[in-house]
């Protein structure tokens, strides 16, 4: 497999600090020898933060990152002076990232927004010290409290790309041909499958200097849910999408099954991703006569929008941009 700069998934170890320990210290001054507890409290363990960061694209900082650790609180002093918190470890992260516990599985963060900024592990608490406790009964009491453990444990960052239309297809389907037309985005394009092995992002002019995003992703083959071909890594990126274009070669065999084949692989990995709005493009279609075209329409389902496209003679982007646009901004 090539080498890559793009790393949307990260194992670490992570383990916020220790709270400081309360003080049993006791005054003594000089008129005074037994003027009491005035052990402090300690201070709070350093806590591991997630922060959102719009200019990352990519979790590849964070390759060699593997154990992260926060520094401890420390105790509490005499003249019931409070203990210095432990230091806070800020992790920057790309927008779309998903932090997840790797022993239960279960989704704790998700950073979606610039400068967000979420506590992944707290920090123990730091412990009271011994004026806490003093009472009219226990004037000098000789117990302080511990303070609490950070926690520890094995996590993952996902990184799932934000884009507002994402490309769907077979390998070979043309999608880094129609993205290298319709933006600036320079994907890799040869004739041969999985071509594309991540995510490949790129800005699309539209009227009125407005744009959007369109998100080249590698390409589905039958069984991805199961993980096969590049399976999981690459369906999650999908999840995110707004508008999902499905690009369906006029050179298929069959483009009615190699639709439902793809819609299926979308199912089976989360069902909620039928509920986006989905747009169909007949790519390569310079070959298709008017006939062929009317045959492809009448076999593909009627419920979604379908537009005739050829990238490389450019004919039917217009189309299938205002498509796009309108989708996206339906209800709206």
């Amino acid at each position: 497999m090539e080498k890559t700069n793009f790393i949307d998934y990260i194992r670490v170890f992570c383990k916020s600090g220790h709270g400081g320990a309360g003080s049993r210290h006791f005054a003594r001054t000089k008129f005074n020898p037994k003027a009491g507890p005035d052990g402090g409290d300690g201070g709070r363990g350093g806590h591991i933060i997630l922060r959102g960061n719009a200019q990352l694209w990519t979790l590849l900082h964070l390759r060699y990152y593997k154990n992260v650790i926060a520094s401890d609180g420390q105790g509490g002093d005499k003249n019931l002076c409070t203990g210095a918190d432990g230091q806070d470890i800020i992790i920057e992260v790309p927008l779309g990232t998903v932090a997840f516990d790797e022993e239960t599985g279960e989704k704790e963060i998700e950073i979606l927004h610039d400068g967000q900024q979420e506590i992944w592990l707290k920090g123990g608490r730091g412990g009271l010290g011994n004026k806490h406790f003093a009472t009219a009964t226990n004037q000098a009491p000789e117990y302080a409290q511990p303070g609490e453990d950070g926690v520890e444990g094995w996590k993952y960052l996902e990184l799932k790309v934000l884009a507002d239309v994402g490309l769907v297809g077979f390998p070979n389907a043309g999608k880094s041909t129609l993205l290298s037309v319709i933006t600036a985005a320079k994907p890799k394009i040869a004739d041969y499958a999985f071509t594309t092995i991540t995510p490949q992002l790129g800005m699309v002019p539209y009227r009125d200097n407005r744009s959007f995003c369109i998100a080249d992703l590698p390409g589905i083959i039958e069984g991805a849910a199961e993980g096969k071909g590049l399976g999981h890594r690459f369906l999650r990126h999908i999840e995110r999408n707004s508008v999902l274009l499905f690009l369906i070669p006029a050179d298929s065999q069959d483009h009615r099954k190699e639709f439902e084949i793809l819609l299926n692989e979308l199912e089976e990995y989360n069902p909620e991703m039928l509920q986006k709005d989905f747009v169909i493009a007949v790519s390569k279609s310079d070959m298709l006569d008017d006939e062929l075209k009317a045959a492809i329409r009448a076999e593909m389902p009627s419920e979604y929008p379908l537009v005739f496209i050829s990238s490389v003679l450019q004919q039917g982007l217009t189309e299938l941009k205002d498509l796009l646009w309108q989708t996206l901004n339906a209800g709206k």
